[in-house]
């Protein structure tokens, strides 16, 4: 049997132990940024073409909405 190599279990330890250091700073980044609401909205809006079957359109958008604002980017 071959030994892990022990820099690279070093190495990927540091490397979790530093985002796990960030992972609230970048929820918190995530949370307010944009970008992140216009992709969470786009997909809710495609869930629900997908899942739910309205054919009225506002009614579908607000679907979404609903679906979007009950949604939070948490560190975990």
């Amino acid at each position: 049997m071959i030994e892990p190599c022990p820099t690279l279990n070093r190495r990927d330890e540091a490397i979790r132990r530093l985002a796990d250091g960030f992972k609230g700073e970048f929820a918190e980044f995530c949370a307010g940024d944009d970008r992140m609401h216009e992709l969470m909205m786009d997909l809710a809006s495609e869930f629900v073409e997908q899942n739910i079957p309205i054919t009225d359109e506002d009614a579908s958008t607000d679907v979404a909405y609903e679906l979007f604002m009950n949604i939070t980017v948490r560190e975990v």
